[in-house]
């Protein structure tokens, strides 16, 4: 299911049937951050009713449908993170707005100017609040076997997959047990 030692930067925590926090039952994590003092991500595939258009003016023409906030997670859930796929690989200049994360996967600086990433992304999502882990939480979360650490695709930040589809299709990816887990039932007593 994966250790601590293969969380980093661009991998996904997926949540396993035995977590039933309902926070992240089922929920696929991008993970942005993981250091010595804990780990931040952004939940995937959990679209909001909130236009990007009507909060961020500019920033919804960069945005893959639906164009609409993602909720992050329940950690600061007023403040706004920007992911973007790069089209290029080329040395970014320092004001670039763009900080890259893993691969082609970037922090996207929404104080910049949108107009100068035209062409330079090939889409992006906003994503209001995320989620955290303090050190040693995550560690423990993992042992427990409440998620799986799986290597994310830069694909899967932009993909019109939510919720359990997101989570089936990840499954889906892997081998062993994980996959199998792709074919089970929402709701395990049913099995």
């Amino acid at each position: 299911m994966g250790s601590l030692d293969d969380v980093r930067p661009g991998s996904l925590l997926v949540a396993l049937p035995g977590l039933v926090d309902p926070t992240f039952a089922g929920a696929v994590v991008y993970v942005l951050d993981h250091s010595g003092t804990g780990t931040i991500g952004v939940v995937l595939g959990r679209p909001s009713e909130v236009r990007i258009g009507d909060v961020l003016p500019g920033w919804s023409e960069l945005a893959v449908a639906p164009e609409v906030f993602h909720i992050g997670g329940p950690v600061e859930a007023d403040t706004a993170l920007c992911l973007a796929t790069r089209r290029g690989s080329a040395p970014l200049p320092e004001d670039s707005g763009l900080r890259q994360v893993a691969g082609a996967v970037h922090l996207v600086d929404l104080d910049s100017d949108p107009d100068e990433l035209i062409g330079e992304i090939g889409g992006l999502r906003v994503f209001a609040g995320y989620a955290g882990w303090s050190h040693g939480q995550l560690a423990d979360e993992l042992a427990e076997g409440a998620w799986a650490c799986v290597t994310g695709l830069p694909g899967d930040l932009l993909t019109g997959a939510a919720g359990p589809e997101l989570w089936r299709s990840v499954l889906r990816r892997q081998s062993g047990r994980l996959g199998v887990l792709s074919t089970a039932p929402a709701d395990p007593s049913a099995n």
